[in-house]
């Protein structure tokens, strides 16, 4: 039963973030972009949790954690250069 349910969730991690990546490539604007990047982001985190539930183990936590940083300032940058840009 387990590893169909595996199977299940790997088939929904691989088509969210092959869906994010089609929309990083294709845009059209950088705020299309920026958010498929923070799904794809959101969608590795959501991995790496799903394999440590798998595994039993807690080694992951930093690597999230600094993915969810980095996601987080990433799009508070982004939208600084839009406003910034769409004021003048």
């Amino acid at each position: 039963m387990m590893p169909i349910v595996y199977l299940v969730v790997g088939v929904a991690f691989t088509a969210a973030a092959l869906i994010s990546v089609y929309r990083i490539l294709v845009g059209p604007r950088i705020l299309d972009r920026m958010i498929a990047s923070d799904m794809l982001m959101t969608t590795l985190i959501c991995v790496l949790g799903v394999q440590m539930v798998v595994t039993g183990s807690i080694i992951t936590v930093p690597i999230m954690l600094a993915l969810a940083v980095t996601g987080f300032l990433s799009s508070i940058a982004v939208a600084r250069y839009v406003s910034r840009r769409r004021s003048k």
